[in-house]
């Protein structure tokens, strides 16, 4: 299993479903897709040491990953 870390925990800005399934598409010519995964970097409690990524930006990016992995692992 290889998970993605593709969502940032640094910024509030948000990422693209488009761009996201791009990079996953991308590490699937390498790794079945079936052995992928989508996840934030590293957690958001870097954002106690001075990232700007308020709770409501935090569920924003949530929402983003759980959008992009269904429409790249739902059948």
């Amino acid at each position: 299993m290889v998970v993605l870390g593709l969502i940032t925990t640094k910024t509030p800005t948000l990422e693209k479903v488009d761009d996201l399934r791009a990079r996953i598409d991308e590490a699937a010519k390498y790794i079945p897709l079936d052995q992928l995964a989508l996840s934030p970097q590293c957690g958001f409690a870097s954002d106690v040491i001075g990232n700007l990524v308020s709770p409501d930006d935090q569920k924003r990016k949530l929402e983003v990953m759980v959008e992009t992995a269904r429409k790249v692992w739902q059948n």
